[in-house]
């Protein structure tokens, strides 16, 4: 099972935090709690602009 992570800007606070592209539970800004990816049953979907892929994985 692969995956890969992207670093993510918080919609609302400008925060840039790293997610599981394939992430499992509902993931929150670690610095005021929005919502930046939603699990989906296979890759999340994200709520925040998406600003690059930090590790691929095959």
């Amino acid at each position: 099972m692969a995956g890969n992570f992207f670093r993510v800007r918080c919609p609302d606070c400008d925060n840039e935090q790293v997610v599981f592209g394939k992430a499992s539970t509902t993931v929150n800004c670690a610095v005021c709690g929005t919502t930046l990816a939603t699990p989906t049953g296979g890759d999340a979907t994200f709520s925040g602009e998406v600003l690059e892929t930090v590790e691929q994985r095959a």
